[in-house]
């Protein structure tokens, strides 16, 4: 968006505008009564009437014609007519000397000769500004840019031009010899040229003037003199300089040229013998020099052009006149100036079209289409400028008598219409306005012109009505019938005196020609400019069919946007009269004559007081008071001054010039002086010494009515309005009661009541007491409330300022407004002690302010106290912020209190909130100090990172200097308490590192503290000197045991090495006993040692041996475990494996399926394992014990190997579980091989150390351990029978089962299952016989199945379901018959299930309920007996072993 030139104008602010309803409409005076307290302020108002008042236009378009002015615009302004008035002065002095004034330019603009002779004369003159060197700062006065040197520009301009006429105005004697002006203008320093070059006048540099559609001022001229004459027709700005033609300012009527001869005229005098002696200098007095001898062409005096001030250097082309001469015509005083009317008149249709034609052309856009904006700018700056001279023509003060009104009337030619015979009659319509009933100007006679009767008037865009008031200081109001805007600009009456005093300021030169210039309606001046010195000014535009009202004493002008049609005319109230007199007196003192008699208007209504309305006949009372009083001051005056002769005089027959007063122009009505001498001729009594020279004892006063005859008159008029005189006394008693003697505000309100009982009209003071008795009970609403503490709850829901709350300036006015009211409020004493509290409240909050920070609770006490105010308080907004100071304070000493929780958020959030707070010292030096140690904290939290992520890492005695340093800082910073805990660490990890490496006695270290101190170390961010010794020594360990774990596991095991090497914790699968209630065997273990249950019981418990020693006795408990568990296993597996009537129940192999086809048995557990299911012996090798691969736990390696391992084991100082096991599994083989020696000397075994070959098959070839189902049932079952046979006992099959255990490869078990095996084939005659008496046996047992079945079913119906159920769960794990319950080749009879749910024992007492608790049988039968059957108790079942009577006979036996 462009910004405005600084001398743009700027259009003063809006007026009032009111649209009436219909109601309100109907009565206007009523209406502008009701209005004038709001319009009477700015001066000026519009009203819009109801849309649908539209009154004809009464006028003929056709006939109406009028001459209008001429209104130049540049000439209405008043500063610029000063301009203009000055350029012609200087064009006249240069003009009558022959030369033709040239304005030259400077910067490319033309010059202002005006300010710039104002701003040296400012200064002190010529002389001054020169010696002082002022010409810079004067140039940068009138808006020239610095530094450029137009100030010697501005000199060289002004010597030329200005300076000879100021010397001329400054009464320099002309006719003073040249030797004195020589002394003073002879300093050389002063003057660079000589006395012809100084008298030279030089051309600037010429300048275009570009066309325009504007009339300019600027135009080439000749080489001729011009007149410039203001008001004629002859007026132009002709250019000083000479060699050269530039563009003048002239006016735009016709200037006939000098003829040639003219011009080139001589100026010698050619003198002969008769005639030398009459043409002589009068300045030098000599005749000499005839060719420099000048002769005035006024009074033909001769002169040599060297002798003139200053001195021409040529001879003048045109006339010439001399010094006398030119002093004479510049000494003549200047016409007053005024419009001057157009050369013909025109129709209401011609004007038009020029006016339209006019706008059209000048904005080059079509005349609706113009902004009124763009149209007001460009006439204020029309106005103000010199170089455009732009002459419009306005219709003004059109009488409406002669040619018609706009608004309809009665008998007038205008015919109206049925419907619109309402405007006749309308009060809005001016022609009925002026002379209603509620005008006072009813009563003025006479028809005058612009007041009683309208005018019309007829505008054109730029066409203006300058500043004025109305005649008589009356009202006035303007409606626009059609046309364009008209734009106005008023100011109230009170700022009449100011605005007259701002113009004469700025222009005395026009208020010294002409006193009266603002009541000639010539001169405007920029609203702007009278803004800027303090005058309130507004402005409007009227729309078509808009009214606007002017009061009195307001000065408005304005002018017309385009072709308009507007009507005008004055009114006058009742309020208006003290006005009307005060403008006589104002009039009188400017000579100026009245419309009207004033005093003549009063008597006349006086005269009809019986018929006057009560107000009116109040005002006229008043009046006449006034008027009376005056005039007998004045006779008195008169009398005493000589005056004796009295005349009544009928001066209401005189016409009102006829009676002017011939020094003041006022209208005589009461009484006038004359004299014989003077004829025809009067003055009032105030200018009874202007009126002749003769004895005042020849005047005659002249009288209209005596003074006798007043009196009556004001008391009739008194008697009118004596009951309205006495209730307004009332009323201005009341109003005017001061203090303790306001009455209340009741006596208000029946004031008011007694108006409207007694019907007293509407007036001024009525109103005024309407408006006061509403203010007050206004008052008295707000204050009560405010005393009935309609408090907000501002502070602790927010705060903030309520509609209804007042601020404590507005409560204190309003109880000075409450003190100044008209009556007495009860209310306002206690206001008043409120806004005492309100007070005290405010001084001890402006103390709390100004401390340091004081605590929370003494700004909470004063927030309580503020509750109570319904009142805007501005400390309120203070104190909240004060105590949100307070609390972050209290936060900041709180976190500085506690080191420990003031951390980097905590800082950087305390920071953040300060940063929001209000500026306060307290709060931005804990802020200094909070954001100082914020960045110290920042500095070591990053310092000890880095530190902490250095890699190398840095070294402790590095780490701890930072540490120290960390130690002052009063905060909690994780890093630098993470660099802390990493020094303490470090020193705790080196002294065990130290306490580890020092081995005493056979306390080795164990691999898992070398494990968890080099895991601790390297996570210890502090450079360790033995941390890489135990990673060197770790790495060597777990070497070793891949190492070991290469030895000892076979592929893709699923074993890890230190359950190869341990002592199996799990033997099987399951165990061939399992309770479903409760275990025996885990309650015995439990008691005899700790619970190692699996590999990682076995490995925590070898951890945290601190021995060897006790490790190595922790595995002989678990082999003595695995010992106990493979026999239970091997006995299980055997016993299932015997022959029986259902063979094909049995679950055998890792499927657990049935058996069939080729099965393999395993040495060591004696399950049975399909050929297909595990890897088959398919090749011919020597016999060997074949292993499952459950029991096949690694490769065996060689016992060197194992000793190698654990030699290379104790070189590395470490204990670990797999070392501790490695360790015993020699040991246990040494014992092993010993016991093996042992017991095959005790036997008479062969050497077992001996090689021996595989013992040859009966058919003598190699016997695999492949046997179909018969003959593996028939072997195992005579195995031990037929080794019992030969004196093999059970010690030696322990040995061979213990030998298989062991997870080296020996060859001492090798041969010792060679020897078993050979035994086993020596003893075979007597497997027929074990046959037999085996089938003889199964036989026998079906038989007693069949016996028993009847007994089942029966002990099956009296189980209940519970016991089934429970059963059920347990027939699975009592799948393996004992010894006592052979099995058959066949799969299990259907009454199976049934038979082992029933107990065997005699006289069973065939329990029921929910859980029945059994027993089983450890001897050889392992059958299930109830508890309560047997005599057995829960406890003792889990204690001790049980074994059934048939067992323990068979046992005796």
């Amino acid at each position: 968006m462009t910004q405005p030139r600084p001398d743009e104008f700027k259009p003063p602010p809006e007026c009032p505008v009111f649209e009436p309803s219909w109601e309100e409409f109907a009565d206007p005076f009523a209406f502008i009564n009701k209005i004038r307290p709001i319009a009477e302020k700015t001066g000026i108002c519009k009203v819009r009437p109801p849309p649908d008042w539209q009154p004809p236009f009464a006028c003929d378009v056709d006939k109406l014609h009028f001459t209008p002015r001429i209104q130049r615009l540049n000439e209405l302004e008043a500063q610029t007519r000063v301009k203009l008035n000055f350029l012609d002065k200087i064009a006249k002095f240069w003009e009558l000397q022959g030369y033709s004034l040239k304005i030259p330019h400077v910067e490319r603009k033309i010059l202002d000769l005006y300010q710039l002779n104002k701003n040296v004369a400012d200064e002190g003159g010529f002389d001054i500004v020169c010696r002082d060197r002022r010409w810079t700062a004067i140039a940068l006065k009138m808006g020239f840019a610095p530094g450029k040197a137009v100030g010697s520009h501005l000199r060289s301009h002004y010597e030329r031009i200005l300076y000879p006429y100021n010397l001329f105005q400054s009464g320099a004697n002309l006719f003073e010899q040249k030797p004195t002006l020589l002394a003073d203008t002879s300093d050389k320093e002063y003057k660079p040229h000589d006395l012809a070059e100084r008298q030279q006048f030089v051309q600037p540099a010429e300048s275009c003037c570009n066309s325009a559609r504007r009339a300019k001022r600027m135009r080439t001229e000749p080489y001729y003199s011009c007149y410039i004459i203001l008001c004629s027709s002859l007026c132009a700005l002709v250019l000083f300089f000479i060699e050269k033609e530039i563009p003048i300012l002239v006016k735009e009527e016709p200037i006939e040229p000098m003829s040639e001869t003219e011009k080139s005229k001589s100026r010698y005098k050619k003198k002969t013998g008769l005639d030398v002696d009459l043409y002589v200098c009068l300045v030098c007095g000599s005749g000499s020099d005839e060719d420099r001898l000048l002769l005035c062409d006024g009074c033909d005096d001769s002169y040599h052009t060297f002798c003139l001030i200053p001195p021409l250097n040529d001879i003048p082309k045109g006339d010439w006149r001399c010094p006398k001469c030119l002093a004479q015509e510049c000494s003549k005083p200047p016409e007053a100036f005024g419009f001057e009317q157009a050369y013909s008149d025109y129709s209401l249709r011609a004007f038009g079209d020029m006016a339209d034609s006019f706008k059209s052309d000048y904005f080059n856009m079509p005349v609706h289409m113009v902004p009124t904006e763009l149209v007001e700018k460009e006439f204020w700056r029309l106005v103000s400028t010199i170089e455009e001279d732009v002459t419009v023509e306005y219709g003004a003060d059109i009488a409406s008598k002669e040619f018609g009104s706009g608004f309809p009337i009665r008998n007038g030619r205008f015919k109206v219409a049925e419907k619109d015979e309402k405007y006749l009659k309308c009060g809005w319509n001016l022609n009925n306005m002026a002379m209603m009933e509620p005008s006072v100007l009813t009563h003025v006679t006479a028809d005058i012109c612009g007041m009683t009767l309208p005018w019309l008037y007829v505008g054109m865009c730029f066409s203006s009505f300058c500043w004025h008031i109305e005649d008589h200081w009356s009202y006035s109001i303007n409606y626009l019938h059609w046309g364009e805007p008209k734009t106005w600009y008023g100011a109230p009456g009170f700022a009449a005196e100011q605005l007259e005093a701002v113009m004469k300021k700025l222009t005395p030169e026009l208020f010294k020609v002409q006193p009266d210039l603002l009541h000639q309606l010539v001169t405007i001046m920029n609203p702007n400019t009278l803004m800027s010195y303090g005058v309130p000014i507004y402005r409007t535009n009227q729309c078509a069919g808009e009214f606007v009202i002017t009061f009195p004493r307001a000065y408005h002008s304005g002018f017309n946007q385009g072709f308009n049609f507007a009507e005008a005319v004055n009114f006058c109230t009742v309020d208006w009269m003290p006005l009307g007199r005060q403008c006589v007196e104002h009039y009188r003192l400017l000579h100026r004559y009245c419309v009207f008699s004033h005093d003549e208007m009063i008597c006349k209504m006086a005269s009809k007081a019986d018929s006057l309305d009560v107000v009116l006949a109040s005002a006229i009372q008043k009046d006449m008071k006034d008027m009376i009083r005056e005039e007998r001051e004045l006779r008195d005056k008169v009398h005493k001054m000589g005056v004796l002769r009295c005349e009544q005089a009928e001066y209401d027959l005189l016409q009102d010039d006829e009676r002017q007063c011939a020094k003041c122009r006022t209208t005589c009505y009461l009484s006038a002086i004359t004299c014989p001498c003077r004829p025809g001729q009067l003055v009032c009594l105030h200018h009874i010494q202007d009126l002749c020279p003769c004895p005042v004892t020849n005047y005659t006063l002249n009288y209209r009515f005596t003074l006798d005859d007043l009196y009556p008159m004001m008391n009739a008029v008194k008697q009118r309005a004596g009951a309205y005189d006495e209730w307004a006394s009332q009323v201005t008693e009341t109003l005017d009661a001061k203090l303790d003697k306001k009455k209340s505000l009741s006596v208000l309100r029946s004031l008011i009541d007694e108006s409207d009982a007694k019907m007293f009209p509407d007036n001024d003071l009525l109103r005024q007491l309407r408006v006061v008795t509403q203010d007050a009970e206004k008052c008295s609403s707000v204050a009560q409330q405010l005393l009935n503490g309609k408090k907000q709850t501002r502070f602790r829901c927010g705060g903030g300022r309520t509609q209804s709350q007042l601020t404590v300036q507005e409560l204190r006015s309003f109880v000075r407004q409450l003190y100044n009211l008209h009556c007495s409020l009860p209310q306002a004493p206690k206001l008043k002690e409120l806004l005492n509290r309100i007070e005290d409240f405010q001084q001890h909050s402006e103390k709390f302010l100004a401390a340091e920070i004081p605590g929370t609770a003494e700004i909470h006490r004063l927030l309580d106290v503020s509750f109570d105010f319904d009142v805007e308080l501005p400390e309120l907004p203070l104190l909240r912020q004060r105590l949100e100071q307070a609390r972050w304070m209290e936060g900041v000493q709180e976190a500085k209190a506690h080191p420990s929780s003031l951390n980097l958020e905590t800082m950087r959030r305390l920071i953040d909130q300060g940063v929001g707070l209000t500026p306060h010292p307290c709060v931005e030096k804990a802020m200094a100090s909070l954001q100082e140690l914020l960045t110290v904290s920042e500095h070591w939290e990053d310092k000890a990172s880095r530190m902490l992520k250095a890699r190398p890492p840095l070294s402790i005695q590095a780490l701890s200097e930072a540490a120290e340093n960390v130690a002052q800082i009063p905060a909690h910073l994780p890093n630098c308490l993470l660099l802390r805990d990493s020094i303490s660490k470090a020193r705790e990890w080196l002294q065990e590192a130290e306490a580890l490496q020092v081995v005493k006695g056979d306390s080795i270290p164990l691999f898992n503290d070398f494990s968890d101190m080099v895991t601790r170390g390297q996570a210890i961010p502090v450079h360790l000197d033995p941390l890489k010794q135990l990673e060197s020594l770790l790495s060597e360990v777990h070497a070793w045991k891949e190492s070991a774990a290469k030895t000892f596991l076979m592929n893709n095991s699923h074993f890890s090495l230190l359950e190869v090497l341990c002592p199996r914790c799990e033997v099987g699968t399951g165990s061939p006993k399992r309770k479903s209630r409760k275990s025996k065997d885990a309650s015995r273990h439990s008691k005899n040692m700790m619970k190692l249950h699996c590999v990682s019981d076995l490995e925590k418990a070898l951890s945290e041996s601190h021995e060897s020693a006790s490790a190595l006795a922790t595995l002989r408990e678990v082999r003595l475990r695995e010992m106990e568990a493979l026999s239970y296993l091997r006995a299980a597996n055997e016993s299932k494996l015997l022959p029986t009537a259902d063979c094909m129940d049995l679950k055998v192999c890792v499927c657990q399926k049935p058996p069939m086809g080729a099965m393999l048995q395993c040495e060591l557990c004696r399950d049975a394992f399909h050929s297909v299911c595990v890897r088959a012996p398919l090749d011919a090798r020597p016999a060997q014990a074949w292993l499952c691969p459950r029991c096949q736990r690694s490769a065996k390696p060689p016992l060197d190997a194992a000793l190698g391992l654990l030699a290379e084991l104790q070189r590395t100082r470490v204990r670990l579980p797999e070392g501790d096991a490695l360790n015993y599994l020699v040991e246990r083989t040494v014992n092993w091989q010993h016991r093996a020696r042992q017991l095959s000397a005790s036997y008479g075994l062969p050497d077992l150390e001996k090689s021996c070959a595989t013992p040859p098959s009966p058919d003598g070839k190699v016997s695999p351990n492949i046997l179909d189902l018969r003959t593996v049932l028939y072997f195992l079952l005579t195995t031990l029978t037929s080794c019992a046979v030969s004196g093999l006992s059970v010690e030696l099959e322990e040995l061979m089962v213990e030998g298989l255990l062991l997870q080296v490869s020996l060859p001492e078990v090798t041969r010792l299952y060679h020897v078993l095996l050979n035994g086993l084939r020596r003893n075979s005659p007597q497997k027929e016989v074990c046959r037999i008496n085996s089938e003889k046996k199964a036989k026998r047992r079906l038989e007693r199945g069949a016996l028993e079945a009847e007994h089942r079913d029966k002990a099956k119906k009296l189980q209940n379901k519970r016991q089934k159920m429970n059963m059920e769960k347990n027939l699975e794990r009592r799948a393996a018959s004992t010894s006592s319950s052979p099995r058959s080749d066949v799969s299990h009879s259907d009454d199976s299930e049934e038979e082992m749910a029933v107990c065997p024992a005699e006289g069973c007492q065939q329990p029921e309920g929910d859980e029945v608790d059994w027993v089983q049988c450890d001897g050889s039968c392992n059958q299930w007996f109830h508890q309560v059957c047997v005599g057995v108790t829960a406890e003792l079942a889990e204690k001790e072993d049980y074994v059934c009577v048939s067992c323990t006979v068979r046992k005796g036996c």
